[in-house]
């Protein structure tokens, strides 16, 4: 794994300043500590970090090509180069070096910006192409690994694998862009392809960017790959068959490394299915590690414990206090925009215990999306039945009115909260799912806004974001249509970001099986039927696994990696949490209203609601705001 920077000055044929690179290149040192070079040419430079995984001392970069043509920078892993590597040798090519670096680099010359449709694995990379004198770019399909980019008032175009590396450039734009604080306050996260600032930009996944000089303006990034959404002839019994046989071949190209590999082991179906296949694919035990807690709770390491024992893992597990929060003020570092998703302390703990032992790490990540696991995809299939046997024209006026007059009832029995349901059914599908998911809901956004905010957001939403995607998802039942948002969106922005993170800051490589773009593009397909069944998601996957793990690992309650957010808040945090929530760069911020900030404290830490996952996402905020120093709000 690696870390990849550039600039390219659109316009003029001087050369980069050596110094500013190279400062930018050491901000993302984490990234890859074995090596660091740059290239350099008449308004251009490239510049990497790596990390050694595969042919360990012959892949330098940036890499040229051998006709010296086109020079590459590349993050991530293709798991197919060396049978593309046979097939570019019967075209003629000749290689230098042993990885997949010199693949790419081959594919680009032969195929063109068509080369990405050939490559297996997760990357963003950027090649330079002299003949031409253009800039490609490229992200995998699920956006695994991450690429920004940025064009300065002077047209120089800056890209880099973290944030962080982009503000570092003098004429970095720190304006923050208004509908991404609403998008945060919305998913917890900056869904792509918007950054928290006003005009830099993430890459979608599966899309490519080709930027060449003269340029007056970005040319809109170009889609290669999507989720398949036409329905299609995959049946049950072909599911049951295959799936096992699809999902260990996905692990199976993710086990080539010239380093020590391994896997983390939470106690849940999605690891747990990923180590039992590596288990029957190599004979020596598989290195795997997970996270406990003092705290029963949040506690699953006797789960991880039954698989590790069933497969005589060598399993390592290190202890986490329940009040274990020393990271809270490095998160703002790490994460260079708002990020608010909690579980990325534990993760960035486990991801600190597999670093001690291996340098690559398989994750069950994307399984839950892939595969119906999520409870709330049986919760939003239960509504969507609701509104399909009551018109709109009742459904609107009579649970609309109720929705903003029924109490929240956090500390009621479940069958009393029906308050968010009772928002979800007044609207259609996908406004509705976006409503059940979000951290504050679209009325409790309202009242945490100051009143010039409001104005200045000119009646944004974030409903925009599920919007976009409305036409892909026509021929989708409603669970496949919330599977397909979360793909593009919640796993994106938000598991995918907090593992990248989380992984690079220990100089650690992880690995995603369930998020191989073959086996999505097959499972994908599969009926909602084969995966939801008797309230129970995964179902399928589930089954199949049956003979392979202990039914308490298959069917016990999801329990999640979390932190106790709601104690910490009433307890040790409670002084942290309003110094920080009504703090001066809050307050001149004028983006809140204070009153509303002072009221959700105080109604969490008297008991009344569990304001929790509120409070983390606006500490988080300021968290950032803090650390980052910006200048103002874009418009």
């Amino acid at each position: 794994m690696c870390g990849i920077a550039g600039i390219f000055d659109l316009h003029k044929q001087r050369h980069i300043d050596a110094s500013l690179i190279q400062r930018m290149n050491d901000k993302q040192y984490h990234r890859g500590p074995d090596a660091g070079d740059y290239f350099f040419e008449a308004g251009i430079a490239l510049a990497h970090r790596r990390l050694s995984i595969i042919d360990l001392e012959g892949s330098p970069q940036p890499m040229h090509s051998a006709c010296g043509r086109a020079v590459i920078v590349f993050n991530g892993e293709i798991y197919n180069f060396k049978e593309l590597r046979q097939e570019l040798i019967g075209y003629g090519f000749h290689f230098n070096t042993d990885g997949d670096t010199e693949t790419i680099l081959n594919a680009y010359l032969h195929w063109g910006e068509l080369c990405v449709n050939h490559l297996r694995g997760m990357f963003a990379f950027a090649i330079w192409d002299k003949q031409t004198a253009q800039l490609f770019l490229a992200r995998d399909r699920l956006g695994i690994k991450p690429l920004y980019y940025s064009l300065t008032d002077s047209s120089e175009f800056i890209f880099a694998s973290e944030l962080k590396v982009l503000v570092e450039h003098p004429e970095f734009d720190k304006r923050l862009r208004i509908t991404a604080i609403e998008d945060y306050f919305t998913f917890g996260y900056i869904p792509e392809p918007h950054s928290i600032y006003k005009n830099t930009y993430k890459l979608p996944p599966g899309h490519t960017l080709t930027i060449k000089k003269s340029q007056s303006q970005l040319l809109q990034p170009k889609q290669y790959w999507d989720i398949p959404t036409e329905p299609c002839g995959l049946d049950e019994q072909e599911f049951n068959d295959q799936l096992i046989t699809r999902l260990k071949e996905a692990v199976q190209i993710r086990m080539v490394a010239d380093v020590p590999l391994g896997a983390f082991l939470s106690g849940g179906v999605d690891s747990s299915s990923v180590v039992a296949m590596m288990s029957q694919l190599q004979s020596e035990p598989v290195n795997t590690c997970s996270i406990g807690f003092d705290s029963a709770k949040f506690n699953e390491t006797e789960f991880a414990e039954q698989v590790a024992d069933r497969y005589h893992t060598n399993h390592r597990v290190k202890q986490v206090r329940q009040d274990d929060f020393e990271l809270i003020d490095e998160l703002a570092s790490l994460y260079d925009e708002p990020y608010a998703d909690s579980s990325a302390l534990p993760t960035y703990r486990v991801c600190q215990l597999a670093r001690e032992h291996v340098t690559v790490a398989l994750s069950g990540d994307g399984a839950d999306e892939l595969f119906a696991g999520y409870r709330r995809y049986v919760m939003h299939g239960r509504e969507e039945k609701l509104r399909a046997a009551i018109p709109w024209s009742i459904r609107k006026p009579v649970f609309g009115p109720l929705g903003e007059l029924y109490p929240k009832l956090d500390w009621a029995p479940r069958f009393l909260r029906a308050k968010t349901t009772f928002q979800s059914l007044a609207l259609d599908g996908v406004a509705g799912y976006l409503n059940s998911i979000s951290i504050l809901r679209e009325d409790e956004r309202r009242k945490l806004y100051s009143a010039s905010f409001k104005k200045t957001l000119n009646g944004y939403s974030s409903l925009q974001v599920f919007d976009q995607y409305r036409d892909k998802t026509i021929n989708l039942d409603p669970i496949k249509t919330a599977q397909y948002l979360d793909l593009k969106t919640y796993l994106v922005g938000d598991i995918l970001t907090k593992v990248d993170r989380a992984s690079m800051a220990h100089s650690l490589e992880v690995r995603v099986p369930f998020l191989d773009h073959k086996l999505v593009e097959w499972g994908f397909q599969a009926s909602t039927n084969d995966n939801i069944q008797q309230g129970i998601g995964k179902f399928t996957l589930k089954k199949q696994m049956q003979p392979l793990l202990p039914n308490d690992v298959l069917y016990r309650n999801k329990m999640g990696f979390a932190v106790p957010l709601a104690e910490w808040f009433r307890g040790p945090l409670q002084d942290k949490l309003r110094q920080t929530l009504l703090s001066d760069v809050m307050r001149d911020s004028d983006i809140f209203s204070m009153p509303t900030l002072e009221k959700l404290i105080d109604d969490h830490v008297g008991g009344v609601k569990d304001n929790s996952a509120p409070l983390w996402t606006l500490m988080m905020f300021a968290g950032f705001m803090q650390h980052a120093g910006v200048t103002g709000v874009g418009r």
